[in-house]
């Protein structure tokens, strides 16, 4: 799997991303800075401001000036009017929204332009849409004179909403949080992944040329524990908090803002099965499989970790899903050739490889990969590893237990459906599955068992934007995505009219 040096392949200029603050870009108070490294090449591509809690206070108070301001006087429809020109201004910045994003994250510029940057700009179509048409509830009460009355709900924002965003679809997964909070009237404070602040800081750009009030938008860019992601998830005038990431932060935000009782949204971790059938079409399974386990080099929530495979076809499939492992090509992000970009960070990569060889350790057999792959300057002081497959381990194994979060699923033979569904939710996760057969009636069966917020059948990652999107256990708390996402950006409030 040679890296490819594609004449595509751009120098990353480096560059300087400030905190963005009521409209403007704006240094950090402390003047302190970090470094934003692309997992590429290992080259420093911007110095980032580091806010501290006086910055984020500002961020707070200038979000609580927006909801007094013009912000909360204007009418829904030029509200989500707004959002729909903030659409347009990512489309029109495509190029340098797509620039961003390989920059820091290195992923294939392919994968950007056809998934990220595009549903950055859509989840701000679909969400004013979606509030354009939400509606409450109204109840005719009777009274004891006879003259009745009327309870009608009214849905309103929050106030403050802290977003804390996640490094493997900075922008997409943004957008997915701030979009549904502007449209239901919130200003919002953004706490962008220090590993990939590129894109929200631009966004900041957009968000001026569409018009949105200053305030209504902020950045504040830092690290997380006694750092600005802890500053904001306790500071008393956020009233709500919507988080997607590893499921110990989960945990410590739960904690930090207990006692203010603040609205969470937690969109966490998780160690997804996927589960193959006999009667499944055999090359879409493989082809599916490989999708949700390689895809973004693994760095997706919703990847399969875990595949489970009737041991009619077991050892045909796992030869076939090698093959695919093989097949993909690392190095330069903006080579056409290139399908699978680094893990984000060189600590990242030191924990995927730690399981690399845990996995050798507990007794696995590696049917692909399970190392570094060699590559070309200047990609070799990237964070590349290679798309693995696993056999051969008990269920009890750290590595089939333990989300590891790249490009990497170990293979179980099964026998019976009983047998497959009890080791399919044999897992403290329960956010999505995969499910392959051409039996209808198994699987609907199968789905409906299953302990996860999403099943898919004979498919993977089809989204349908208003749908609920949310996991069980320790996978998160509550749902995203239309309705669900509205209802969660905005409290309702019972309005009793004696007539």
């Amino acid at each position: 799997m040679r890296s490819r040096l594609s004449s595509l392949h751009k120098k990353p200029m480096t560059t300087a991303y400030k905190l963005f603050i009521n409209g403007e870009y704006v240094e950090a108070a402390s003047g302190r800075t970090f470094e934003d490294i692309n997992p590429a090449t290992g080259a420093v591509v911007a110095h980032v401001s580091e806010a501290d809690a006086d910055d984020v206070d500002r961020a707070v108070n200038a979000a609580e000036a927006a909801m007094r301001g013009p912000w909360a006087k204007l009418p829904q429809a030029d509200r989500l009017a707004a959002l729909r020109r903030v659409a347009d201004e990512i489309e029109k910045r495509f190029d340098a929204f797509v620039d961003a994003e390989i920059a820091d994250t290195g992923k294939p510029r392919s994968l950007a332009c056809s998934v990220d940057i595009p549903r950055g700009a859509a989840n701000f179509r679909i969400f004013a849409d979606l509030a354009r048409g939400f509606s409450t509830e109204c109840f005719e009460t009777d009274t004891d004179d006879g003259a009745g009355a009327l309870n009608y709900g009214v849905r309103v924002p929050h106030g403050v909403v802290g977003v804390i965003c996640p490094w493997n679809l900075p922008l997409l997964l943004l957008t997915w949080k701030v979009a549904p909070a502007l449209a239901m009237g919130n200003a919002v404070v953004v706490k962008p992944s220090e590993e990939t602040p590129g894109t929200a800081t631009l966004l900041g750009e957009a968000m001026n040329a569409a018009g949105i009030p200053p305030g209504v938008f902020n950045v504040v860019h830092g690290f997380g524990e006694n750092a600005a992601g802890d500053f904001l998830v306790r500071h008393p005038r956020v009233r709500a908090l919507t988080f997607t990431g590893e499921t110990r932060t989960g945990q410590a935000i739960m904690r930090a803002s207990a006692a203010r009782v603040k609205h969470l949204s937690f969109e966490l971790g998780g160690k997804n099965p996927a589960i193959v059938f006999a009667d499944a079409d055999f090359e879409k399974a493989v082809a599916g499989t490989a999708r949700s386990t390689f895809s973004n080099c693994g760095q997706v929530c919703l990847c399969s970790e875990r595949v489970y495979v009737a041991r009619s076809i077991f050892e045909r499939f796992v030869e076939r899903l090698g093959q695919e492992a093989r097949k993909l090509v690392a190095g330069d992000p903006y080579d056409s050739k290139t399908t699978i970009g680094p893990l984000i960070s060189k600590t990242h990569r030191e924990k995927v490889l730690s399981y690399y060889e845990l996995a050798r350790q507990e007794g696995a057999t590696v049917i692909a990969g399970g190392g570094v792959p060699e590559m070309d300057s200047p990609f070799d002081t990237g964070c590349f590893v290679e798309p693995t497959v696993w056999t051969g381990l008990p269920e009890t194994a750290r590595s089939v237990r333990e989300e590891i979060f790249g490009p990497v699923c170990h293979v179980t033979p099964f026998d019976d459906e009983d047998e497959v569904i009890a080791m399919a939710n044999d897992t403290d996760y329960g956010l999505c599955a995969a499910v392959w057969t051409s039996d209808l009636s198994r699987a609907h069966r199968v789905a409906k068992r299953i302990e996860a917020g999403i099943v898919w059948v004979n498919g993977w990652f089809l989204r349908d934007l208003r749908t609920p999107f949310g996991g069980v256990k320790l996978s998160g708390i509550g749902r995203e995505g239309g309705r669900h996402s509205l209802e969660f950006y905005s409290e309702i409030k019972n309005i009793c009219i004696k007539l």
